[in-house]
């Protein structure tokens, strides 16, 4: 029989944290579906909730299909939810708390037992094919500002913008200390980066995505996907979770929907989520799912949180040498 590892936990808490778009690339997930049961099946259980072959995109595609939108969120979720199965598996360590960074928030609440896994595989196969038509391809885009306070981006953003004009930057993402990412129409981005430059930006990096997620220019989006939304089920969150939109706990199952619709069309408050799970006595956070970005962006925010990820097999080694 099988031996699953017990966790004391001892004086640590440990929170679980799950990536989003960004984070993807082709292979991931194969060291784990090709060694675990779990993954094996989540894959199985994604593709029939597709009704096409995801695992073939994760594994085979080409970087092109796995970056359009409407696959790389369901890919990403189908990864973060394999390694949270075989994590849960073979070792028995409960978090006090999750959290995932704007798609990475429906693993969170997958993890949570708050929506099903299929349904989630659902929900953002129709939430990436949203998004991306919510903003003709080339109007709108991304860029990540570095080294500039959160309230100067703020206030750079309302100069830039002149909504009658199709003028529309926003911050989108506050990840963490020096690191911003604003969201909007193109000239407006433009405008915007020159601005922060000249305020004392260290840099401006134009992102490669196609379209302007996370501002008011996705509300047709959000609308589109309340209707998605009314024939889901939702549970009550077995842990508390982090919400993009207020960095606070959401403990409730009439909170779901709600958040989740706002999201897309609202700022990550990443920065002030993981400083709040350091409040409620959160020692460690172990990133479910591809790429480390989460955890870079933690030691960032706070580097005495210890922070670990499970991708590959040797994460998971790692992980039960260090928490058993």
């Amino acid at each position: 029989m099988e031996t699953i590892l017990e966790s004391p936990n001892h004086n640590r808490s440990t929170a679980f944290i799950f990536p989003g778009q960004g984070s993807q690339h082709i292979g991931m997930g194969r060291e784990l579906y090709d060694n675990f049961a779990e993954a094996r099946e989540t894959f199985a259980e994604a593709d029939d909730a597709l009704g096409e072959k995801l695992s073939a995109i994760c594994f085979s595609g080409s970087p092109e299909e796995l970056n359009q939108t409407a696959n790389t969120q369901p890919a990403i979720l189908t990864v973060s939810i394999a390694a949270y199965r075989v994590l849960s598996r073979k070792l028995d360590l409960r978090p006090v708390m999750a959290a995932g960074h704007s798609l990475g928030e429906y693993s969170a609440l997958v993890a949570a037992g708050t929506l099903s896994f299929a349904d989630a595989i659902r929900i953002v196969r129709a939430r990436g094919r949203f998004m991306q038509s919510a903003v003709p391809v080339g109007l709108g885009t991304m860029a990540a500002v570095m080294g500039i306070k959160a309230q100067q981006i703020i206030e750079i953003c309302n100069e830039s913008s002149n909504p009658a004009q199709d003028k529309i930057v926003e911050p989108a993402n506050f990840n963490c200390p020096g690191q911003i990412v604003i969201s909007g129409h193109v000239p407006a981005i433009m405008e915007a980066g020159e601005k922060a430059q000249q305020a004392g930006a260290s840099r401006v990096v134009k992102l490669p995505v196609s379209a302007p997620f996370h501002c008011s220019l996705m509300r047709p989006a959000a609308e589109k996907l309340a209707e998605r939304f009314a024939d889901v089920q939702v549970r009550e969150p077995a842990i508390p979770i982090i919400s993009n939109v207020d960095a606070e706990t959401n403990y409730h199952i009439d909170s779901v929907r709600h958040l989740l619709i706002k999201q897309v069309s609202s700022a990550v408050r990443w920065e002030e989520s993981m400083q709040l799970a350091v409040s409620q006595g959160v020692t460690r956070v172990i990133e479910l799912g591809p790429g480390r970005v989460l955890s870079g962006l933690m030691r960032r925010i706070n580097r005495q949180i210890k922070t670990m990820n499970l991708a590959t097999c040797q994460d998971l080694d790692d992980i039960i040498e260090n928490c058993a």
